[in-house]
Order: structure tokens, then sequence, then C-alpha cells
């Protein structure tokens, strides 16, 4: 069974992230199609006027600049009308005028609502006008641009008060449920996305729906079960992992009797869900998504988990007991139930903080939602994935009661937590070297960070034997075959790391480890730079004395300057949105990018840039810029990134893979996580044939 669940999680895990940053449901705008004056004459002119009202951030694109600048310009067709005809050109009433630096040309739009005016000439007494407007929706959020036409019919009569209610063929105000989801990646972000539309009624397009639409037929269930299973796959991931031995030493002897046991861990698994679904949603609502990458990457929660993961490893290891104050024990005994649920939360909250450096992407592309302002998805997605992983943590909690009623349980247990107590203190230098990638502290490169586990688990290994005791720890005549076993896999564990100490990849560590970049010395890259010359770049890249490439890959750190270089040098772009604190982001470097068929086609066929989120480098005043998506004032290379990576593409999960040609177009579908090597060869590939194609 082992060998097929974790790949079936990380499916539905991938799965997840492709819903949540492709599957944004867009509605088209509602139409109000009707006659301007109510009485006319045969002989004499009438005026239609057509108002839209605009989904929130899209536009539509007006009629009064150059047709030949790119986009499809709003247009209307009156064909098979009766007792009509147009006099003028259709007119659009206060467009907004900008200079698109895409198109390279100025156009005209509407945003939030817009309106065009079309004279006609009335010629019989029994009007029928029949009119399509066809027109072009896009959005600077989402990259994309959606093709739509809107049919109505309008019968009026001359010489008296005209009938000027609507009656279109597809009602132009009832368009709520004519939805669309995500294009085809292979087409364009400014292109009409036709191939992916159906007709209904013979008039209307209507684009495909993902699973977020339609909730009759279980869209928002289905949401959830994928949200569900993320949250089992969130389980596998490394920053999740030091919180089972604390929750096993927090639970272990705290309970009186077996139900008791099971009402703790009741509570325990109903805070977890608790604070992910009212807090994550309600923290979403008020600070944006950037929130959650602020507590995963800024110092000041990680040197806090830090200085909470070495005091727990102290203890562990028998220099103190955790104990409370006498004063607060007396009290604890009067009001022992409000006591316990209180130490229960704050066991609850801490496993939500410390797991957010792994479950951010998952978490931060349902918040993205809520951040939008369309909170009933993201909140029953936050529940669906908070209960998945709260319920193994549950398990956790019941098991001590168990754990206590072992034989002989007094010297063993003490055993388990000096082991726990080794296992804590090298989890807690993950979390100290987020911070020092992110400031640049130059505290834990690579291979420090390599030599200090090596210490570690050696004396662990040594512990293990008996060579060295704590002071709680009984003398041992011999040590039991388990025992020796889990001694032995130490010892491999060490001889594992120690080629780390001069380059190797360490390929199963990947996630845990600082970047290859911070090595000091690295034999690989070294003799690997020898050899090649690929990928000269032809300018000093803005950044590079802070910020590097895995693997001797050369590149840049600011996307204009890229993009410029991919335009000189006739190549794709390739954007690698980043962070220093992303676990996934150095295990896709290590396993996927370290493989020698696709290190080769990042040297040679692309330009490589790398956009890090959560680099806290502030810009120069003259660079800031208030953000249309927040609000916010962006002053720092991350935050910009961040808020490039949000507003371009609706996505604010990492790692992030985006191919571009030099117009700033998908050349495929955006990559994330997946270290399968030959998918992530066929994404380099089919970009690289788009690209010669255009």
């Amino acid at each position: 069974m082992s060998k097929y669940f974790k790949p079936s999680l990380l499916f539905f895990f991938l799965f997840l992230l492709s819903l949540t940053s492709f599957g944004q449901v867009v509605s088209p705008p509602k139409w109000n199609i009707q006659l301007a004056n109510p009485d006319f004459k045969v002989g004499g002119e009438a005026e239609i006027v057509l108002k839209a009202s605009i989904p929130r951030n899209w536009y539509i694109y007006s009629n009064d600049f150059d047709e030949n600048a790119g986009p499809v310009l709003t247009s209307l067709s009156l064909e098979g009308s009766k007792g009509i005809s147009a006099t003028e050109k259709l007119k659009p009433i206060n467009p907004k005028k900008k200079f698109d630096e895409v198109w390279e040309a100025d156009i005209t739009y509407f945003s939030i609502a817009g309106e065009f005016r079309q004279k006609i000439t009335i010629s019989e007494p029994n009007v029928e006008i029949k009119g399509t407007v066809e027109y072009q929706m896009c959005s600077d959020v989402t990259g994309q641009c959606i093709l739509y036409e809107e049919d109505f019919t309008i019968k009026a009569t001359a010489q008296g008060s005209a009938n000027l209610t609507p009656t279109p063929t597809e009602s132009p105000t009832d368009n709520s449920n004519l939805e669309k989801s995500e294009p085809d990646s292979s087409v364009s972000a400014t292109e009409p996305v036709q191939e992916k539309a159906e007709v209904i009624d013979g008039n209307q397009e209507r684009s495909f729906v993902d699973i977020e639409d339609e909730g009759s037929k279980g869209g928002l269930l289905g949401f959830m079960f994928v949200a569900f299973l993320a949250g089992l796959a969130a389980l596998l991931t490394p920053c999740v992992f030091p919180m089972i031995p604390m929750t096993v030493t927090f639970f272990t002897g705290r309970s009186k009797s077996r139900i008791s046991g099971i009402r703790n861990a009741g509570i325990y698994g109903l805070s977890i869900i608790a604070i992910y679904t009212i807090a994550g949603t309600a923290v979403a609502a008020v600070q944006g998504p950037e929130f959650a990458n602020w507590l995963s990457t800024h110092w000041l929660p990680n040197v806090f988990f830090f200085l909470i993961f070495i005091f727990f490893a102290f203890a562990f290891l028998g220099m103190f007991e955790i104990t409370l104050p006498s004063s607060f024990v007396n009290k604890i005994d009067a009001k022992a139930d409000k006591g316990g649920m209180a130490g229960i939360f704050f066991m609850a909250f801490t496993l939500v903080l410390v797991s957010f450096s792994c479950t951010g992407p998952i978490v931060g592309s349902i918040l993205i939602k809520a951040a939008g302002g369309d909170f009933i998805t993201p909140i029953a997605g936050m529940f669906a994935f908070s209960l998945a992983f709260a319920i193994p943590f549950t398990l956790f909690a019941v098991f001590p009661e168990w754990l206590n009623s072992l034989p002989k349980s007094g010297g063993w247990l003490n055993s388990v937590k000096v082991v726990l107590g080794f296992l804590e203190l090298a989890l807690a230098f993950k979390f100290l070297s987020v911070a020092d990638q992110v400031y640049h502290w130059g505290l834990l490169d690579r291979d420090i960070y390599i030599a200090i586990w090596i210490v570690i688990f050696f004396l662990l290994g040594l512990y293990l034997l008996g060579k060295i005791r704590t002071k709680h720890d009984s003398p041992m005549d011999f040590i039991g075959v388990p025992r020796l076993m889990l001694a032995i896999a130490t010892f491999v564990f060490v001889v594992y790391l120690i080629p780390g100490l001069w380059g190797a990849p360490l390929k199963a560590l990947s996630g845990y480890l600082p970047p290859m970049a911070t090595h000091d010395f690295n034999v690989m890259e070294s003799r690997a730079g020898a050899v090649t010359t690929d990928n000269q770049l032809g300018e000093i890249p803005k950044y590079a004395d802070f910020l590097h490439f895995p693997h001797g890959i050369q590149g840049y750190f600011d996307y204009k300057q890229a993009l410029a270089a991919a335009q000189k040098q006739g190549k794709p772009l390739f954007i690698d949105f980043t962070g220093h604190g992303c676990v996934n982001c150095r295990e896709m470097e290590a396993r996927v990018w370290s493989d020698p068929q696709v290190l080769q086609r990042l040297k040679e066929d692309f330009v490589m840039v790398a956009l890090y989120i959560d680099e806290r480098y502030e810009l120069p005043e003259a660079e800031w810029y208030v953000s249309d998506y927040d609000g916010k004032e962006k002053k720092t290379i991350g935050k910009q990134n961040a808020d490039f990576q949000i507003t371009k593409f609706n996505n604010n999960a990492q790692p992030y893979y985006v191919i571009l040609d030099h117009n700033e177009e998908l050349l495929v579908k955006p990559k994330a996580y997946d270290t399968n090597i030959l998918n992530f060869v066929s994404f380099l590939e089919e970009a690289k044939a788009e690209f010669g194609r255009r």
C-alpha cells in the first residue's frame, strides 16, 4: 500500500495547486441594451444604448483606436434587423485611455462599467432590431483574454410609445451563470479562445467550467475532496515532521483516563481545524495572501520557532524538566478543564504556525480567493484541508495513553525522549536557516548546516549504542536488536551526509538543506565550471552579489533585465518564482534541475530569471509603487516579485515556473512542484517548440 500511497497523495496535491492556480471562474459582463428615446417616427432617428457591467479586475476594449494595434475592438453587427439602418459608427462614451506596453500602442478601454451608443434611422413602422456585440474582455490579474459575443433583439413600433423591453435570444442581463475558466495553455494570453467554447442556444458562448463551477453539480464538494487529499499530502512535507515528537511528548501522561485522553485529543483536532478555517480566511481577508509568506519567511517567527525547538530539545535531553509554577498548578487543579483546553489550543496553534513553511503553497492558493472577496470556497477548502491535517495528529494525541501502559515504560520512555531531543535539535536549524537565507546573515551556509547535522546524528548513534548517557538514563548491560538496527541506520545516515561537505547534492534532503549556492567549496560545480561555458551573460545581473542560481546556471534576478536579454539573445524567458524559505524549491533544484538533460536545457535554451518572493532587500525609493491589487506600497524586491506573480499569473505559490515569449505571452501552461524529471523535460521541450512556431 505504501508503494502507491505517497505518489497518489502527491498527484492530488499537485492537482490542487493547478486547480487553485488556474480555476478562477469569471462571469462575462452583464449587458443592458435598449433604445434611448421612447418616441420616434418613421424617417426619424433613434439611438441604441449598450451598457456593460464588467467583472472586477477585468476590462473590455473600446473601438476608437487603431484596429491594427492588436486587441479585438468592440463592434456591433445589426444584420437581420428590420426597419432600421445604422447611420454612424458605434460610439464609445468616455472610455479610459492608456499606452499599453505589450501592444506598444495607445488603446482605450472600459473597466467596472462601459457604455456604447449606436445611432439608427427608422424606415418602417414595425421595428425589429437584431444585434450582436462582439468584444474582448481581458484581465491583467490572470493574464487571460476572452472573446465574447452578446446577441440581443429589440422590438418597437414607430409613431407612439415603443415597446422598449429587450427580448434577446439569450437575456443580456442574465449571464451570471455563463462562466469562464482556464484557456488552453498553448493559446497566448491575448488571443481569443474560441476553440475552447461551446455554443448555447445557437448564440451565447460559454467556456468549459472546472471543478469549482456549478455547486449544484457537486463542484464545491469536489473541491473540498481534493483539498482533503492535499491536507493528507501536506503531512508528508518536511516542516510537519518536527511536530510529531512534540505532539507525542505533550500528550504523554497528560490525561488521567482514556476518556479524558480522547476528549483532549478531540479538542486538539478541533482546535487545528478552527485555527486554519477561521483565522486563516480572516487573515487573508484583512492582510492578503502575502501574510502567509511573511509568517513562513520573516526572521521573527522563524527565530522564535528555532528557540522553541532548542528549548524542547534541551528539555528532552534532560537539562531541565518542563514544569508549571506551583501556583499555576493549584489553579489548574481547581479549574482543570479550563486550563487543559488552553494548553491544548496553544499546542494546536503552534502546529499551525510551524507547518506554514510547507503548507503555505497550498494554503496560500486557497487564501488568495478569500483576499479577492470569495469566502465560501476558501472556507470550505480550508476546512477540508485542516480536517485531513488534524486527523493524524489527533491520533498521535490519543496514542500516549497506550504508550504509558506499556511494560517498563519508564526507562524506554526516557530513551525515546532523548532520541526526540536529538531530532528536535537537528530540525531547529531548519528555521534558523530560513531566516539566514532571507536576510543574508551568512550564519548557516550549506556546508556548516551539514556539519552540524553530521555531529548531531553521530552523537545520536553513540547514544543508541550506549556509549554516552544522559542523567536520567539507566545503566545498560546490553542493547536490543531494534536499538542496534536504529543505531546502524543513524550511522548510515551520517555516512550519507559526509559527501555533502564537498558538494554532493544529497537529493533526499534537498528540502531541508540551504541552497547549493551557499556552499563555500563545491567540488562538483568547480569541475563542471571548468569544462562548460554555457549561457555566458552579456551583462552583470542586478542583485547577483547576494542572489544566486544553483548548479552553475547563469541568469538574472530582475524581470525587465531578463526580458531584454531574452529578446536580444532570441531565446524564451524562463521565470522561476522561488523563495529563500521555499522547501519545495530546493527539492526541485536538487532532484530535477540537477539532472543532466534538464540542466543542459536550462543553460542553453532559455534565459533564466529567478524572482525571489521573500527577498527583503529594499529598493531605491524611486522604484517603489502602489499595487493595483491590494493598494499597498511595494518597497522590496520580494514584495514586488510577489505582487507581479499574483497580478500577472493569479498565483502566489512557489515553486512556480513560467515560460514566456518576447511579447510576454505564455508559451505553455505554467508548472508547479513536480519531481518527475521526464515531465519537466517535456515542459521545457513543449515551450521551446512553441517558441519556434511563433
